[in-house]
């Protein structure tokens, strides 16, 4: 099994240490992406990115869907967004999503989006669904104009509510390309050992992790350590079982990068000890699907 790339993940670093962490990030080619929102860091995220982008050409997703101060304000007077939607505070209508992806590359000093992901469709106030639909038209939209390379779903809880599926989304995009041969290539969800209906799935060969991996897709997975929190919940006892030449935060990031399907992890860290406690970690031998199982088993018991 080759074990997932890390990337750099926005939602919880310290702005001040952002272009630090940036170039740490693009430093190893296998480990060069960084992972963002238009709402990261109170809406300044990716702004605040630019210029260290400028410095360093690493490939960046970034998303689509919930809505800041400052975003509604300047959609609704550029008529992508109306005022009624402007109140849910999420949004993936067509112009507005077109409207957001050029937004996006304002901010980000792109002319050109590599990833961009649907942000929990699961959100919407309408059906997900339907959303989507209006979404993926737009995205695959910017594709065959050459602003993006590719698209995705991000979701915190669609799979495991059901949602969402892999192959309504495949269909979907299916739909919206007018051919099998869309641009939705990636799906971003939590995998964690608490975090693990997905992850248990995977190592059984179904759910989303393993149907996305079966049509070709990045399977990105977030909050590996669950916010930070992991660590502090697991014993030694289980992290010796999972790979005791570790530390408990090395161990809990392996055993998510052993998930059978997942190709990248995305840690949100400000501190290079962290940066390189995940590098070394990620370079250690997956753990066999036997005991992510067994611990897995463990922890549904406790």
């Amino acid at each position: 099994m080759t074990i997932p790339s890390l990337g750099l993940g926005t939602y919880r670093i310290q702005p001040s240490a952002l272009s630090a962490a940036v170039t740490r990030a693009a430093t190893d080619p296998t480990t060069a992406w960084i992972d963002t929102a238009p709402n990261y860091l109170n809406g300044q995220a990716q702004s605040l990115l630019a210029p260290a982008l400028t410095q360093h050409r690493v490939a960046v997703s970034t998303k689509v869907g919930f809505l800041t101060d400052r975003a509604i304000k300047d959609a609704v007077a550029d008529g992508a967004l109306s005022t009624d939607a402007a109140k849910h505070g999420h949004c993936l209508s067509t112009p507005y999503v077109h409207w957001q992806c050029s937004r996006n590359r304002t901010e980000l000093g792109r002319a050109h989006l590599d990833l961009v992901f649907a942000h929990n469709p699961e959100r919407t106030d309408a059906d997900p669904y339907e959303s989507l639909r209006d979404a993926f038209i737009a995205l695959e939209a910017e594709a065959a104009a050459g602003t993006l390379s590719a698209y995705g779903v991000a979701t915190w809880d669609g799979f495991e509510s059901g949602a969402l599926s892999i192959p309504a989304l495949h269909q979907l995009a299916a739909e919206a390309a007018g051919t099998e041969h869309h641009h939705l290539r990636a799906v971003q969800l939590p995998v964690s050992l608490v975090t693990a209906t997905a992850f248990a799935q995977a190592l059984d060969g179904g759910g989303p992790i393993a149907q996305a991996a079966e049509l070709g897709w990045h399977v990105y997975a977030s909050a590996p350590l669950f916010g930070g929190e992991l660590p502090h919940l697991a014993t030694p006892e289980l992290t010796a079982l999972l790979s005791p030449d570790l530390t408990v935060p090395q161990a809990c990031l392996l055993a998510t990068a052993s998930c059978p399907g997942v190709t990248r992890i995305l840690l949100s860290t400000s501190t290079p000890a962290h940066w390189t406690e995940a590098q070394t970690a990620l370079r250690s031998p997956a753990i066999p699907v036997p005991t992510l199982r067994k611990v897995l088993d463990v922890l549904a018991a406790d």
